[in-house]
Parts: C-alpha cells; sequence; structure tokens
C-alpha cells in the first residue's frame, strides 16, 4: 500500500476540506476518521437504514456540496481508526478499531482536524442518570432519525440550545423548556451586530419560529444551578435573574454551555521536517469558530500544506472568511453571555462532583489546594488523582484547573495541561495492542 505523503486526522468538514487541497495540489492524501461515516459531528450521517432527520437549508446545501467534491477527489478513508499521536520517531500511530491492531504512517504532514467538544459546567447532581449533553442528543436524533422520549429540559447557554429544540419539535416531542442563562433578546447591540451575519441569522431564524410556533417556553436569564433525583424522574432547580427559585420535574435533561477546541493531547503545530512530519491544525480544534468557517480553514490549511511541502515557506494568510467568522462567533458570545458572568466554580457545594472517572469533589480539591504553598496541576493530578481517570483529564482538567485558579487567586493559575501533559497516546490503548504494531509499508520495518 502506498504511503500518503498527507493524513488527515478527522471526517469532518474541516478534515474533508483540507484532504480534498492536498489532493488538488498533486499530493496523496488519506483520512483517518473514528467513526463508519463522514461529516463529523456537525454533519453527522444517520446509522444504515435510517432516514435522515430534516436539515435546514444553507448546512444541507454545504454538506452535499463537500460530499460530493470529496467523492469526486478519491481520496482514502480509514474508517473505524482512531489518531494515537505521533511518535519520537514521526510515526504516526492509529488504532484500527476493526482489526484490534496498531497500525504506522510515515507521511510528510499531518492535518489534524478533530472538531470541537462542548463545555459543560459542573452542577450538584449533574453526573446523575438521565443527564446528557445536548449535543449527545442532538447526535443520536441525526443517528437514529428518533427524538427522545419524555418530559426533557435544554439548559445552559448559547444558540445550539435553540437548535436542539428546534429539531426535538420536528421530529415530534418539543422541550418542556429552553433555560438559556442569558438574555439574547435584550442585547441590542450585538443583536444589530448579527445583521452582518445574513447566513447564520438566516439559519437561527429557521430554528426560533419552530420554539416560538410550538409555544416552547424560553426562561431567559435564568441558570440551572442544581438537579435532584425525584423517584425515577429528575427534579432540575432553576434559579431566575432576581435570586428566586422554582423546580420543575422532567426525565431528562441536556446540558450545553458552549464549546472549546477539542485538542486534548494533541501535538503542537510545527512547521518544519527536521523532526517528523508537519504538523497543521485545521477547523474547531484550532480555534472554535463554527461549522460556518470549519470548511473555509480546512482549505486554508491544506494550501499551506501543499505549499510548505513544495518548499513556499511564506504560507498563505488567513482569508477574510475566517476573519469574519471570528466576528460572529464573537457576536454570538456577546449575545448568549450569562447575565450574571460565568458561574464561580468556588461558589459550588463540596459535594458538588468535578472529576466524574474518579469520583473526585470540589471539597476534595479544596482540601487538598488549603495548603500555603500552591499545588502544581501535577501535584494535584498525583496526590488527589484529579485528571487520573479513564478519560485521562478530557473532561475535568478544565473545571479542575479554573477551580484551581479561584481557589488561590492573585496567582498565576494553571492549564489544563499542567495536569494532563502532552504525550502518545492521546487516547486509552492497551499495551499488548502498542506492542504489536506491525508497519503497513514493509520498507519502515
Amino acid at each position: 500500500m502506498t504511503e500518503p505523503d498527507v493524513v488527515v486526522i478527522g471526517g469532518g468538514p474541516a478534515g474533508l476540506a483540507a484532504a480534498i487541497e492536498v489532493a488538488r495540489s498533486g499530493y496523496r492524501a488519506e483520512v483517518v476518521e473514528q467513526r463508519e461515516s463522514l461529516g463529523g459531528a456537525i454533519h453527522r450521517q444517520p446509522i444504515e437504514g435510517v432516514v435522515p432527520i430534516s436539515q435546514a437549508a444553507g448546512p444541507k446545501a454545504r454538506w452535499l456540496a463537500l460530499a460530493d467534491a470529496f467523492s469526486a477527489a478519491r481520496i482514502p478513508v480509514r474508517h473505524a481508526s482512531v489518531f494515537l499521536g505521533v511518535d519520537g520517531d514521526g510515526l504516526v500511530l492509529i488504532e484500527n478499531r476493526r482489526t484490534g491492531l496498531i497500525e504506522q504512517l510515515r507521511p510528510k504532514a499531518v492535518i489534524l482536524a478533530t472538531g470541537a467538544v462542548e463545555k459543560v459546567y459542573p452542577r450538584p447532581g449533574w453526573q446523575i442518570a438521565g443527564v446528557s449533553t445536548a449535543g449527545a442528543l442532538q447526535v443520536m436524533m441525526k443517528e437514529t432519525g428518533r427524538v427522545p422520549q419524555g418530559r426533557i429540559l435544554l439548559a445552559g447557554s448559547g444558540p445550539l440550545l435553540i437548535a436542539v429544540a428546534a429539531q426535538m419539535t420536528r421530529l415530534g416531542n418539543p422541550p418542556v423548556a429552553l433555560v438559556e442563562a442569558g438574555d439574547p433578546l435584550r442585547r441590542m447591540g450585538p443583536g444589530f451586530a448579527m445583521l452582518g451575519h445574513v447566513a447564520l441569522l438566516r439559519e437561527a431564524v429557521g430554528y426560533l419560529s419552530d420554539v416560538y410556533l410550538r409555544r416552547i417556553v424560553w426562561m431567559r436569564g435564568t441558570q440551572l444551578v442544581a438537579i435532584d433525583r425525584h423517584g425515577e424522574n429528575l427534579q432540575a432547580v432553576l434559579q431566575r435573574r432576581d435570586g428566586s427559585q422554582h423546580q420543575i420535574t422532567v426525565d431528562r435533561i441536556g446540558l450545553h454551555d458552549g464549546i472549546r477546541p477539542n485538542d486534548f493531547g494533541l501535538p503542537t503545530e510545527k512547521t518544519d521536517t527536521t523532526s517528523g512530519p508537519l504538523i497543521v491544525r485545521a477547523g474547531d480544534c484550532r480555534e472554535a469558530l463554527g461549522a460556518f468557517a470549519a470548511e473555509v480553514d480546512g482549505r486554508h490549511a491544506g494550501r499551506s500544506v501543499a505549499d510548505l511541502l513544495s518548499g513556499n515557506r511564506d504560507g498563505a494568510e488567513l482569508g477574510r472568511e475566517i476573519k469574519r467568522a471570528r466576528m460572529a462567533q464573537a457576536t454570538l458570545a456577546a449575545l448568549f453571555a450569562p447575565i450574571h458572568g460565568v458561574p464561580q466554580l468556588s461558589s459550588l457545594p463540596d459535594e458538588t462532583l468535578l472529576c466524574r472517572c474518579e469520583g473526585k469533589t470540589v471539597g476534595d480539591l479544596r482540601r487538598l489546594c488549603n495548603q500555603p504553598d500552591r499545588l502544581s496541576g501535577r501535584e494535584v493530578k498525583h496526590n488527589g488523582r484529579f485528571a487520573m481517570g479513564a478519560c485521562q483529564g478530557r473532561f475535568c482538567a478544565a473545571n479542575t484547573a479554573a477551580l484551581m485558579a479561584e481557589l488561590k487567586p492573585g496567582k498565576p493559575g494553571p492549564s489544563p495541561e499542567d495536569l494532563t501533559g502532552r504525550r502518545w497516546p492521546v487516547r486509552p490503548v492497551s499495551i499488548a495492542a502498542l506492542t504489536g504494531a506491525i508497519p503497513t509499508n514493509t520498507e519502515n520495518k
């Protein structure tokens, strides 16, 4: 099998666009995708035999155009394969989930296009069964074509909540309420600024029309502050802008507090080949700018890699589309900003779970940090087992680092990487699989 010149990690809009640009430049590209289908989270495809759910016209048209261009380019894809990292010899390690083997590639360049992940702030009870991210509910609907059943509450902050509510409505089970920590209808400045982003605004209006036509309760300026078990149901404790609280009983809760780059454990960017391949990031894993920008940024990354491989060290500047997407995301952030600011983790009760893998709480971290000398992230990890579980800090490191900074104000705060470090494998993998790694090219033996 011929080695690819460029390996693209991720089959979402950024990864596919990057691979197309690499192929157009005359280099061999190959996409590594952990799922059996392409599209990423934003263009998640249904499982075999399921009719796709209704999509907004804009995203649907963008996906069809991108999928057609990728198919025409005839770029090979390694499905059910997970990127593990780049080792000291410059080999890209891939876990083939179909065979259980570790495969080795020696490309000239790697484009990382691993997308974004949802942010969820810890709340008392957020670990209870029946609580998930709003994005997880959306993915379930896209994959299965079915809406989650029962009384469902969507809570947190950001436009994704509205999109999920609209999709649930179209499938026949609208949520009982949307709980939004911000109040976009009262943010006049950012609201007028959205007029400069017509495509985003058109998509938002489509979602909002579903919300209003079905009379879904949209509780703005309200926070979900705690979740309790109430028999077989969940009881959500909501706090209004005036500080008063009330409760609502539901069957399921979807939380969402924004998105961040999915850059956990990824190698740093590298634009020289003195030790291993070029490494470039693309799309939301470089900067979380949303679906509109991911494809554009992927094209930019593909062209940049092709230029570097051709000896052009100048590189292309980020296009006008990326700059506009950055402005749009800043406008959305201002529009949906929580009216009481980002929640202070230090105000959470001691029993609030922080690290779900290891069962570590806010109180555990508070006691660990309650000493004169400031502990480093590594010390907190090894002494307190924060970010030490199966996910290795993928979900708790950011919140743990933020709480450490709040507990020791006035001192330099740790970064999530202080707890997690940067090393391969990016994902947990058995030692047996690593030691049994077989090169795909016998010249590498």
